[in-house]
């Protein structure tokens, strides 16, 4: 399986060029977060004629996720299971695997109610694996999850410190959800760290290499011994219109 996720900033703006890398790098499984459509507004034509499948979980402005795969998605679950209104998470059986797909909150500003919400929108997210899993199960958690684990994820550290994407109750919040049961399984081919899945939009981020890792690929044991690779497509941050995030790649035997 070959199964990569990616942040595209808006569907409807990075359209073209979705279709274009599903086709030259024909993903069995894409994980796409920040869609900021509904599901009546998803392009669901032109994803099938790519040849996927699309499981989708949007919502108007903001948000919105979907899991494409080749093979036809089980199971299909959204939301965390409770009653909040941010379509942030979408889950699924395929080929056996269970694949759950997440866009983490930002948090905005560190002791925001949006930080806040963060914050417990993490631990409902622990539960919910709890609740629904076991760590033997074949499972991979992926997608944006707006929090660079530790300074191997940071160009520049001392400028992100103690913001809301390298706080350390946000990443203790996601080492509590990793503790779980969980390897990166980007970070076990990448042990050096020093690459990066965003740079922001302003101040030349993306030329000067002011990056952060903020998209993850989290797979149970059983299944994150079975990947032989994982990369980031850096060449997609370039050229015209980008997504101010890559996507992660990785293959599983």
């Amino acid at each position: 399986m070959k199964l990569a996720t990616w942040n595209v900033n808006s569907i409807r703006a990075r359209q073209e060029r979705l279709l274009r890398w599903l086709d030259r790098e024909r993903p069995d499984v894409l994980c796409l977060q920040e869609l900021k459509v509904t599901d009546e507004a998803f392009p669901r034509e032109a994803i099938e004629a790519a040849g996927y499948h699309a499981a989708v979980f949007g919502q108007k402005t903001y948000n919105g996720v979907a899991i494409l795969s080749r093979d036809e998605p089980a199971d299909v679950q959204r939301g965390l299971g409770d009653d909040d209104p941010q379509s942030r998470l979408v889950a699924a059986l395929i080929d056996g695997v269970c694949i759950v797909n997440a866009y983490f909150p930002n948090g905005q500003e560190v002791g925001s109610e949006k930080w806040e919400y963060k914050l417990d929108w993490m631990r409902r997210l622990e539960a919910y694996l709890a609740d629904r899993y076991r760590p033997s199960d074949p499972l991979v958690l992926c997608g944006d999850f707006n929090v660079a684990r530790d300074d191997l994820d940071v160009a520049r550290p001392h400028q992100w410190a103690g913001t809301v994407l390298c706080h350390p109750d946000a990443r203790e919040g996601l080492e509590a959800i990793h503790r779980w049961g969980f390897l990166d399984v980007f970070r076990e081919h990448h042990p050096e760290g020093r690459l990066y899945s965003w740079w922001d939009y302003r101040m030349l981020g993306f030329a000067q290499n002011n990056g952060l890792r903020l998209d993850h690929i989290f797979a149970t044991e059983t299944l994150a011994r079975r990947c032989r690779g994982a990369e980031i497509d850096r060449d997609e941050r370039k050229g015209d219109k980008p997504s101010d995030h890559a996507p992660v790649v990785a293959v599983f035997d």
